[in-house]
């Protein structure tokens, strides 16, 4: 999330009683004999869970309709099941009036098998998957088959009883009536061993349990200079923040690492624990207590350095701009003079920017002359020399690999601004550390990309595919995604010629505020004739609270009010050294186009997936290019339409001339484009 927003946070965090996460609660009306003793709370607090889809549901943001519904489940409760059908037709009876939600918190359940309990049972409703249980916790929640029903505008407790009189008490609450007499849920009991040590909570010690964790997951940006807004320098300022520090890990805001811990393993991987997470919550649940012991924070005054990786063997300054209080500020390419007189492989890059509320992202590239014009126009780039999107970090690359800096020339960026009320100068930076040595292996990138998408008004769950299909065997090191406001939650699969599908990475909560790539603790394996697969979902719904505007129709553009599909790939070829290059564009040439529009994913492009401009001009010539006429435009046919286009002649040219001059000569400048 941006400065201001989390600042705006932070205040409204230090006005709030700290004893109300524990205190604000009420008597449970009912319990079956045998249940552990629990409460209900008055209102509910904010929180964000992933279903069993991978789809994240915040409770603030179900906040359109008269009513929330949350049914608890659990695998193999006969109750549920049986009431499954009910559930079902009382969804589809109040529609958009009414949220319906499953929340599991039965720590036996895999989000697996209740995926597939859900298939067996035909439940309806989204399952929330409560695996650290912390919100059945807060919920009161002792058995499955129980229901909560809040008002989402005071998101205050209306009704909590059996989920077998949820039509009873929603027709009560949709006509203004009073609530019925809460019945007693005939459901298995779910067990919470954290509820049974609620009064060892107090005990948890901030000197030997809670400053660690924050030293170890937040003071990085929480420290004087950091990104943070705030620096967590003792105890004192980390109570002050507690409800706040409480709120942003109910809702997995923080710490800011959007990949589902769940799916895959990550070598950057900076999400805590979830012995920690508990930890930290059951303590500002108990009142933050100081208890004995020192203060590990106030020990070492804490200041982030400049350049987190150490001084660089060369800092480019990406030249001034002024950024206006208010407007649209169209992209900016200005460039440096490269002064290096030898090629350098670049081991890592940090972008520093000159102000991060205005900076949205930078991308670079070398050229091998200074433009004429003064423009680095994108056409001209040969290799990137590090790029940051908001909340991006370093881009550090495996001992084994390396990107290539060549001599002279100029470096060229994309620069994209964006005005937050006040004029402000952005002289940002980048730091670029070299290696000693050649690497053995050059990283590559790809972008899986459509600039075809389309999002509908009032539309919440819009979803868009696109892929890169990889001809030849790969090694895949890193994903990053980018789109803008209204995205929603991306994931990215493997798909191999076998017909096999891997899940590679999930972000069920995308955040505009905090973009970064995501490295894989092992690298993997694309086989030849693979399909890397990007799906997003769109919320251009008044439900999102980020969205500029969901009356309208939201199509591809660079600002971020437009919307993109980007996720970049880094990878290395398996056949590729740094000594002896491939020409890596020219192995993606004849299937780009098929990775933007063939949703379908069958190497085909049937008419009704064409879209856009290139979209109509193909379907113009559709019979003319389809020459099998099967209804399809294959590979080949679409390699023999584009090759009578003069832009790809010119590209097969440029590609055979790059070919030629980087083979085993990696210290050779790259060709300038030809006129």
């Amino acid at each position: 999330m941006n400065a201001s927003k989390i600042t705006v946070l932070g205040l409204l965090a230090t006005t709030a009683l700290l004893g109300s996460c524990a205190s604000n609660t009420v008597a449970l009306n009912v319990a079956a004999a045998g249940d552990v003793a629990a409460t209900t709370p008055a209102t509910v607090d904010n929180f964000m869970l992933v279903s069993q889809d991978l789809e994240a549901y915040e409770l603030h943001r179900l906040n359109q309709g008269k009513a929330v519904v949350i049914v608890t489940q659990a695998n193999g409760d006969a109750e549920i099941r049986r009431l499954a059908p009910a559930l079902n037709a009382l969804k589809a009876k109040y529609g958009s009036e009414v949220e319906f939600v499953a929340l599991n918190s039965n720590l036996k359940d895999s989000r697996e098998s209740v995926r597939a309990e859900v298939q067996k049972t035909g439940l309806k409703l989204p399952v929330l998957m409560d695996h650290y249980q912390l919100v059945g916790e807060s919920l009161g929640v002792t058995r499955s088959a129980e229901v909560v029903i809040v008002d989402p505008k005071t998101w205050s407790v209306v009704y909590r009883g059996a989920a077998a009189d949820a039509g009873a008490a929603l027709e009560a609450k949709m006509a203004g009536k009073p609530m019925p007499t809460a019945g007693v849920s005939k459901g298995m009991v779910v067990a919470f061993p954290e509820r049974a040590r609620q009064a060892q909570f107090a005990k948890i010690s901030y000197a030997k349990d809670v400053a660690p964790i924050i030293e170890k997951n937040c003071v990085a940006c929480h420290q004087e200079g950091g990104i943070g807004p705030f620096a967590m320098t003792d105890y004192a300022k980390v109570k002050g923040f507690a409800p706040m520090i409480r709120e942003v890990i109910r809702t997995d805001r923080m710490p800011p690492y959007n990949a589902d811990p769940h799916v895959n393993k990550f070598s950057d991987n900076k999400n805590m624990t979830a012995a920690e997470i508990k930890t930290l919550v059951h303590w500002i649940e108990a009142g933050a207590p100081r208890g004995e012991g020192g203060d590990p924070l106030a020990a070492v005054k804490r200041v982030a350095p400049e350049w987190p990786l150490g001084k660089p063997d060369l800092v480019l300054n990406i030249p001034a701009y002024k950024v206006p209080a208010s407007g649209i500020v169209d992209y900016q390419r200005p460039y440096t003079v490269n002064t290096t007189t030898e090629g350098k492989w670049i081991r890592a890059s940090t972008v520093k920017p000159g102000d991060r509320r205005a900076v949205h992202h930078v991308l670079t590239g070398w050229m091998k002359d200074v433009p004429a014009n003064g423009v680095a126009s994108e056409t001209r780039w040969r290799g990137s020399v590090g790029g940051y999107a908001v909340g991006a970090e370093s881009e550090v690359y495996d001992g084994d690999v390396g990107t290539y800096l060549p001599a002279g020339g100029a470096v060229g960026y994309q620069m994209h601004y964006t005005p937050y009320g006040k004029e402000t100068v952005d002289n940002s930076q980048i730091g670029l550390y070299f290696r000693k040595d050649p690497p053995k292996y050059i990283m590559r990138d790809i972008v899986v990309i459509d600039a075809t998408i389309e999002l509908q008004p009032n539309t919440a769950r819009h979803k868009e595919t696109a892929y890169v299909y990889f001809p030849n065997d790969a090694l895949l090191y890193s994903a990053f995604p980018h789109a803008h406001y209204r995205a929603y939650a991306n994931d990215l699969w493997l798909e191999t010629p076998d017909g096999k599908r891997k899940l590679l990475l999930s972000m069920p909560r995308y955040d505009f505020n905090w973009q970064r790539s995501y490295t894989f603790a092992e690298p993997v394996k694309i086989p030849a004739g693979s399909k890397v697969v990007a799906n997003w979902v769109y919320d251009n719904s008044k439900g999102n609270p980020s969205n500029p505007d969901p009356t309208i129709k939201v199509t591809w553009g660079e600002q971020s009010h437009e919307e993109m599909l980007f996720t970049s790939l880094s990878f290395r070829w398996l056949d590729e050294t740094a000594a002896k290059q491939v020409d890596s564009d020219a192995r993606f040439g004849d299937y780009r186009m098929f990775g933007m529009m063939d949703d379908s994913r069958d190497m085909k492009l049937q008419k009704a997936e064409l879209r856009g401009q290139m979209g109509q001009m193909l379907g113009q010539y559709f019979s003319v290019i389809d020459k099998n006429a099967d209804g399809g435009l294959d590979v080949a046919e679409m390699k023999a339409a584009q090759a009578l286009l003069p832009n790809r002649r010119r590209a097969q040219s440029q590609a055979a001339e790059n070919a030629a001059l980087f083979n085993g000569n990696p210290n050779a400048a790259a060709p300038a484009p030809k006129k």
